[in-house]
């Protein structure tokens, strides 16, 4: 079941909210395909809403967290914002407190209003962004599928451009497995099937791959997030806590786990990184609750951060004529 209620304007575009509901509930807005709530039922039955966000237009057009949207053309960093396309170099807006490239830039898609259909248990968000838009090249389409059945929250999504550019879209979900009012993410427990990480200058720039054995960054077993967060780990400093990429072995990308509320959410994805981001730089953002310091984490499917100058890495160069897709899953249940 859909639902659909307005909730205002932007730049003269009006702005809706959809809810799906089979098992599971979550609500997006049209305003950067944003992820609002997603209501799952606790070990006792009752319903935790286990997404940070906020369904209040204001709100939303106001968040520099980019909290539950679709973030892109180019998802995560590219260093000091430039790269060469065809033998051209592009320089982008280093919104990334003037050091790197950003989310897609000043005004990425988290800021765009997306146009919205429903077709059974699905709604597809679609925009295009033009060419030269934050100075990318070519125009790109992108489409948001977000189907909700079941268990499960599935994203696609699908993407063709008029000529060559660049295309890492993902989503900034928040999650807190106590409930999205919880105040702490340290007691969640998480899985990451990774035997690496990238770490990342001063500027969050990916570096090396490194292997996690013997590191705060190994989560290859059950771990609460707050185990080792504050260790005399030179990453962990630089990062204010975790901030990296982990290079995925499989599809099955993450488990976290609720030990208050028994909830268990899995995370699959075809992607080959995922960022796990343990919200160091949430300042009291006001959303259904205020979000301090570590109280939501990211699970960000992903091609590896700055893939575009790193040719030994899977390139997020999208050429005319290719058609991009790509698909992530969460799954909740509890124990």
């Amino acid at each position: 079941m859909i639902t659909v209620k307005p909730m205002g304007s932007v730049e003269g575009k009006d702005v809706f909210l959809y809810t799906l509901q089979q098992g599971i509930s979550v609500d997006i807005s049209s305003y950067g395909a944003t992820i609002t709530a997603i209501r799952v039922p606790d070990k006792c039955g009752n319903t935790v809403d286990v997404a940070l966000g906020s369904a209040d237009l204001q709100q939303l057009t106001q968040a520099g967290s980019y909290m539950g949207a679709v973030v892109g053309r180019c998802g995560n960093r590219i260093a000091d914002g430039k790269f060469t396309l065809e033998g051209k170099e592009y320089s982008l807006a280093k919104n990334d407190g003037g050091k790197a490239h950003l989310h897609g830039g000043n005004v990425g898609f988290n800021k765009k209003v997306f146009s919205a259909r429903t077709e059974g248990n699905s709604v597809y968000f679609s925009l295009r962004s033009p060419d030269g838009e934050e100075n990318y090249p070519a125009a790109l389409d992108l489409t948001v599928k977000y189907t909700v059945s079941g268990c499960g929250l599935t994203i696609e999504y699908f993407a063709q451009s008029d000529g060559t550019t660049l295309c890492n879209p993902t989503n900034h979900a928040y999650f807190n497995l106590n409930g999205e009012s919880d105040g702490s993410i340290l007691d969640n427990v998480v899985t990451l099937n990774a035997d690496s990480f990238l770490a990342v200058d001063k500027c969050l720039i990916p570096t090396e791959e490194k292997s996690v054995k013997g590191t705060p960054f190994d989560f290859t077993q059950p771990k609460p997030i707050g185990k080792d967060i504050n260790c005399d780990d030179a990453q962990l400093k630089t990062a204010g806590g975790y901030d990296h990429n982990f290079c995925l072995k499989g599809s099955h990308a993450a488990t976290v786990y609720s030990p208050k509320t028994g909830i268990v959410m899995d995370c699959y994805t075809d992607r080959p990184g995922i960022q796990f981001y343990s919200g160091n730089f949430l300042n009291g953002e006001q959303g259904k609750s205020l979000y301090a310091k570590r109280s939501g984490f990211c699970l960000e499917t992903q091609l590896y951060p700055d893939a575009v100058n790193h040719p030994k890495w899977q390139s997020p160069i999208l050429k005319k004529g290719e058609n991009f897709y790509t698909k992530t899953q969460y799954l909740f249940s509890v124990k």
